[in-house]
Formats: C-alpha cells, sequence, structure tokens
C-alpha cells in the first residue's frame, strides 16, 4: 500500500481544522473580549446607579424622621467612611486598598469609591458600593462556541477528505492486489529456477554460466522476502522461538556465498558456537540478509567481508564489515526508497525495513563508515 488512506484523512482533516479554526474563532475570540468589556462595563455602571440611589435616598432622609434605614440590596454592600477612614457605616466583608475615588476590580470583586461633599451625610466622606461578579456565562458560552466549531469543522473535514480519498483507497486496493498476484507469479518461477539449476549442477557439474544464474536468482529472492515482508506487515504474528544463532548467520552467510564469489568477495567468518537467542526467525532473515546483501552490494569488489557474532558483556553482538564504498548519507539510508548509488538496483526499502525491527524490538545498531573505506554495521541484541 502506498497511502494509508486513514493516516492521509485524519491527518489532513487536522490540518485543515487548525486553518479553518484559526480563521473563525480569531475573530470569535475578539468578540469575546468585546462581550467582556461590555460587560465590565455594565457592572461598573451598576455600582454608579446604586451610589446615586444611596445618595438619592439620603438626600431624601430628614432628622425628624428618627433612624435612617440605610438601602439593603442582594447583590450590592455598601460602608460610609469619614475623612479618616473611619467607618460611619459598612455591610461590606472586606476594607478597601484605596480610597481615591474611582471602581476597583480586584478578581471577581468590583467596588466604588465615590467622594461625598464635606460635612454632610451623617459625617461621612467616602461612600463604597462593592459587588460580586464573574463573567461564568461568557467564558462558558466562548468555550461552548468554540467546541462546537472544532467538532463540526472536524467532522466536516474528515468527511470531505474521505470522500477525497476514495479513489486513493480505491487504487491501494487494486495495487495491493497487484503487487500479491505479481509475488505470487514470481514465487513460482523463482522457485523453479533454483530447483533446476540445483538438479543441473548435481548432474552436470557447475560452471560460471550457473553461477551467475544462482546468483541472480537469489538476489532476486532477497528481494522477493522484502516485498512479502512488507505486504504482511501488520497482518502476520511472527513466532518467537529460540534460535541458534550461529548456525543461523553461518547458514545465511553460506546462502550469499554464490553471490559474493560472483564479485570476488571472500566471507571471513567469526562466528562463536552454540549463541541462542529468542527472536523471530522471519525477522532475524531480514535483518542478517539485508545487511549480507548491502555488503556485498557496495563492496565494490574489493576481496572480503568480514562476519562477526560473537557476546560482549552478556549481549549478542553482530557485525557485518565491508572494505568498498563507504556510505555519504549515513542519516538517510534508512529512509525507504533511498539509494546512496543509483547504477547498484535495488528498491531501497530493505535498509528501512531493517530498521523498523530494530526499533521494535529495541536492537542497537552502531554504523561505522567512511567514504572509500568502507562501513561496519554492528547490531546489538538486547537481553532476554
Amino acid at each position: 500500500m502506498i497511502i494509508d488512506s486513514k493516516k492521509f484523512v485524519r491527518k489532513y482533516a487536522s490540518i485543515y481544522t487548525s486553518i479553518l479554526a484559526v480563521v473563525l474563532i480569531v475573530p470569535f475570540v475578539l468578540y469575546t473580549l468585546l462581550l467582556l468589556r461590555i460587560d465590565d462595563t455594565k457592572v461598573k455602571l451598576a455600582l454608579h446607579d446604586h451610589a446615586i440611589k444611596i445618595i438619592s435616598s439620603m438626600q431624601h432622609y430628614n432628622n425628624r424622621e428618627g433612624v435612617y434605614n440605610f438601602p439593603r440590596y442582594n447583590k450590592y454592600k455598601t460602608a460610609l467612611y469619614t475623612n479618616a477612614y473611619k467607618k460611619v457605616f459598612s455591610l461590606l466583608d472586606f476594607e478597601p486598598s484605596s480610597f481615591v475615588e474611582g471602581v476597583y476590580h480586584e478578581g471577581d470583586r468590583y467596588y466604588l469609591i465615590y467622594a461625598l461633599p464635606d460635612n454632610y451625610y451623617f459625617g461621612s466622606k467616602y461612600l463604597v458600593v462593592s459587588t460580586e461578579h464573574n463573567p461564568y456565562d461568557i467564558y462558558l458560552f466562548s468555550l461552548a462556541v468554540i467546541s462546537i466549531v472544532l467538532i463540526v469543522l472536524f467532522v466536516f473535514s474528515l468527511l470531505l477528505l474521505r470522500n477525497f480519498s476514495k479513489p486513493f483507497r480505491i487504487l491501494n486496493r487494486k495495487l495491493d492486489n497487484f503487487i500479491k498476484d505479481s509475488m505470487h507469479e514470481i514465487n513460482t518461477p523463482l522457485s523453479i529456477i533454483n530447483i533446476n539449476s540445483d538438479l543441473f549442477i548435481n548432474k552436470h557439474g557447475e560452471n560460471k554460466y550457473l553461477q551467475r544464474i544462482k546468483s541472480a536468482s537469489k538476489t532476486l529472492a532477497t528481494i522477493y522476502d522484502d516485498m512479502n515482508y512488507l505486504i504482511k506487515k501488520g497482518t502476520v504474528e511472527h513466532t518467537i522461538e529460540e534460535i541458534n544463532m550461529s548456525q543461523f548467520i553461518q547458514a545465511r552467510a553460506d546462502y550469499f556465498k554464490v553471490i559474493a564469489q560472483m564479485q570476488a568477495i571472500n566471507f571471513i567468518l567469526e562466528i562463536k558456537p552454540n549463541i541462542y537467542y529468542k527472536f523471530s526467525r522471519t525477522k532475524l532473515q531480514r535483518i542478517v540478509d539485508n545487511t549480507l546483501s548491502n555488503a556485498i552490494k557496495y563492496s565494490d569488489s574489493q576481496p572480503k567481508i568480514n562476519i562477526t557474532l560473537t557476546i560482549n558483556q552478556g549481549n549478542i553482538v553482530f557485525s557485518v564489515r565491508d572494505y568498498g564504498v563507504g556510505i555519504v548519507n549515513v542519516d538517510k539510508i534508512f529512509s525507504r526508497y533511498y539509494r546512496e548509488n543509483e547504477s547498484k538496483g535495488g528498491f531501497g526499502i530493505g535498509l528501512n525495513i531493517v530498521k523498523d525491527i530494530i526499533d521494535e524490538e529495541g536492537i542497537k545498531l552502531q554504523i561505522e563508515s567512511t567514504v572509500g573505506k568502507g562501513s561496519n554495521f554492528i547490531y546489538t541484541f538486547p537481553k532476554k
């Protein structure tokens, strides 16, 4: 599958939602800020209105009427202070931080300081009117609107892109079916070539032409195995078994000897015997085969490749050193379809598969490479 339509839809639905959200939500945020300013102004005006009502009530009071009933309100608390900031009357549950005339806003509390004429209104100088107000409704409204906008935009983008990606999904299915059919068609003649080559060698002996056929078929088989691994990735559960890595790597080296000999390359093996490791045989083969295949491919007719399997501080270490062209861009070699040298052939998927496997399994890979002198791939398998 070239395109993962689900990831494509989710990714671009998120991008389009973000872009549209910025376009739509920024004006709404400005509108919300305007609502907050209007709400703030309303609270301040209400404080002034209540201050005027209280002053009017005190103005209409006649001393002959006896006790003066100071106006009380459910949402507003009031107080009178003298010129020396002493209480004449107070319903407040706090002390003003300043007596300079104006409106103050501290947290949820608003209060108005109003200067009164001297020697009037029961000898008081300052009228304080306070209320508590929280623009919770505005914030809740804004949050609800923004949430609804984001959800609607995302769903709309999801549906739109899902329809847009439908041709890609159809193309992917057809391409997957084509690759699977092609792989099946390749497997049969490849098996026939290998079997008949072996039969011919057994009957008539080896010659350079048959060696070339065997070398080409094994190279093709490695590419086939990589493609088959990619197709089945995520759908096949790999069996974990205890593998004799010493025998396994020896067998894979024997398998690739024919290809190496075609380029006059000798394998120098230093394999410690009876090293066992619990792992997937399929995944291990992809690591070993792709590493050996690349070492041969980029040896540039150098005479040897060192293949080593040892135990270092309790860890299994597998390394393949070639003495070829070296790697120019070490960081890029694991990218799918990347090839350092287009003339060497291949699809650029082998090391990408290796990278996926070692990341999944926690295998450490160290690459030592010098251009013109060769490369050394060192795999350290974690203890289990």
